[in-house]
């Protein structure tokens, strides 16, 4: 069992930077590949960046370069710093957590958090 708290979103104007956390709290010792994913409204779920047990990245076309996942040592937190904000990434963010690399990948991962809103302005 996973649960998942995410915080840190709000409103910043373009070329502004957030960084998102998310608290991860596990019953067992088993590790997860963790994913942040964002959806605004009338728009389909996307990947935005995943992080493998060994600590690869991979992040969406879209915020290659801008955006940073990253997780502490005991991995009881995961981060997205997002740099050079646009417009275009307004959306609800939300942090996952599965053991198979695919399903995350797939977006369909098991554990999902509640999610933070992010507004950029121009």
């Amino acid at each position: 069992q996973v649960q998942l708290v995410e915080s840190g979103g709000g409103s910043v104007q373009a070329g502004g930077s957030l960084r998102l956390s998310c608290a991860v709290s596990r019953s067992t010792d088993r590790s997860y590949v963790m994913g942040w994913f964002r959806q605004s409204p009338g728009k389909e779920r996307e990947r935005v960046a995943l992080i493998e047990r060994d600590g690869t990245p991979t992040y969406a076309d879209a915020v290659q370069g801008r955006f940073t996942i990253s997780q502490d040592n005991p991995k009881t937190t995961l981060y997205l710093q997002m740099n050079g904000l646009k417009p275009e990434d307004t959306a609800m963010y939300y942090c996952a957590a599965d053991l198979s690399i695919l399903d995350i990948f797939l977006g369909k991962a098991k554990y999902w958090g509640q999610g933070t809103q992010v507004t950029v302005s121009s």
